[in-house]
């Protein structure tokens, strides 16, 4: 028996409730120390290792998402017990109803797995949605939606359609809600480890550039400038989320600074995706999600991506 174990029970202030009971201070510290060994194994058995290569906490404390930084068993055991519903939001616009079958099919079977999941598409051709034959927990509901003849109107209105249908239905129906782009396949669960109540994904184009060689708006004149030297992470519109009352006030304040340039004369550097970003700058979010949950084809695979559990579809983007 190491002589440290006794001076632990002393320290911790129990010698003199020992002495009290008459019971013998080396057998409590042998108990002590069996249930520090028990302990031990379990934490081995059944958390996996701390990340050593990677950056697992940001400087707010918020927990940055990567494989082998969690354990889903436990993690789903917690979400079933919540009876929680989730929904995702995806936009199919134009060309972009092609992506509809790949997207849908890859999500049913990978986004939270076993888990209710409201997939909610919008749609400016209802009629070209193929038949999905959708998991028992799962459900599809296509809302018919304008587009517009830029691309870049079309990725700007989807912060304010969606704030609004928060107001009017999702806020009923689900309780955390995530966007995600349609040109996208999973080919990995994405479990009950990205639900928090604001989650951003860090951009695999950016995580490992420089504050100042980011892709922040940095004119003046736009709402969704970010003052030179501020700034941690760059965000990915491609998919975000968090609870519903969280989502709507992101929405609702993206398209605000939206209109207001569009009032000005401006147009953000990456439209929605700069918005995004101010508002995260100043509204820290409580998850990140690694560069593993959306992962652009286009970039070569580092060592530190373990899995690529999200990815963008190739494309011809002349087209």
């Amino acid at each position: 028996m190491d002589i440290c174990w006794i001076e632990l029970v002393h320290s911790l202030g129990f010698g003199m409730f020992i002495s009290k009971v008459d019971i013998c201070a080396e057998e409590i510290c042998v108990c002590l120390y069996e249930f520090y060994r028990s302990f031990k194994d379990y934490l081995h058995s059944h958390i996996p290792c701390r990340r050593r290569d990677v950056l697992v906490l940001t400087p707010w404390l918020a927990p940055i998402v990567w494989e082998g930084t969690f354990n889903r068993d436990i993690l789903n055991a917690q979400y079933m017990q919540k009876k929680l519903v989730t929904g995702v939001v995806t936009f199919a616009v134009k060309k972009y109803v092609q992506f509809i079958e790949g997207f849908m099919s890859s999500a049913n079977k990978y986004f939270l797995a076993g888990h209710q999941v409201i997939f909610y598409l919008f749609t400016d051709n209802p009629e070209q949605i193929p038949h999905i034959q959708m998991a028992p927990e799962n459900h599809l509901f296509v809302i018919p939606v304008q587009n517009h003849s830029r691309w870049q109107d079309i990725s700007m209105s989807r912060m304010d359609i969606i704030s609004r249908y928060i107001r009017s239905q999702f806020q009923y129906e689900v309780h955390y809600l995530y966007s995600i782009d349609i040109d996208v396949q999973l080919f990995e669960h994405i479990g009950v480890e990205i639900i928090d109540a604001l989650v951003g994904t860090i951009s695999s184009w950016q995580y490992t550039a420089r504050r100042e060689s980011k892709s922040y708006e940095t004119r003046t004149e736009s709402q969704a400038a970010i003052p030179k030297g501020e700034g941690d992470f760059y965000y990915t519109a491609s998919f975000y989320g968090g609870s519903v009352a969280e989502v709507y006030k992101l929405t609702r304040t993206c398209f605000k600074g939206v209109m207001k340039d569009r009032e000005n004369g401006i147009e953000a550097r990456w439209h929605d995706e700069s918005h995004l970003n101010k508002y995260l700058l100043y509204h820290k979010p409580t998850r990140l999600l690694s560069p593993e949950y959306y992962w652009d084809e286009e970039l070569s695979r580092p060592r530190i991506i373990q899995v690529k559990r999200m990815c963008s579809v190739r494309k011809n983007s002349k087209k």
